[in-house]
């Protein structure tokens, strides 16, 4: 089962902008260790979070607002996305304090993208 997990967005100023969010949409900041940079919003009931890092925003292929969705069979997933006509971008990981994570920046059949990722 694939879920979105995350609605992304690269800013200049995470903490910031998660804190507008998180007023608007009567959200609560996620608690996470020192040493994990983005900042994450919990929206109220069910749905994806909002997840803000600091990233370029130069370019529509800088991924600016984007669906990360999560799995847990993330090469069966990207798989059967290709399948259905998305490509992939490259394929990224990295670990933090509690979990490691890989995801792979994919595009949509009209070049959208997206990231699918795993937590290990």
């Amino acid at each position: 089962m694939v879920d979105i997990e995350f609605i992304t967005f690269a800013c200049t100023d995470p903490g910031r902008l998660a804190d507008f969010w998180m007023e608007a949409l009567g959200g609560e900041r996620r608690e996470l260790p020192p040493s994990i940079e983005p900042e994450i919003v919990d929206r109220p009931g069910e749905g994806p979070s909002l997840l803000f890092k600091e990233l370029s925003k130069g370019t529509e292929r800088d991924l600016p607002i984007h669906l990360d969705l999560s799995t847990d069979n993330r090469e069966a997933t990207i798989e059967r996305l290709r399948n259905l006509g998305a490509s992939v971008r490259e394929t990224k990981t990295e670990s933090y304090e509690t979990h490691t994570s890989t995801w792979t920046i994919m595009e949509d059949p009209e070049g959208n993208g997206f990231c699918v990722s795993e937590y290990e």
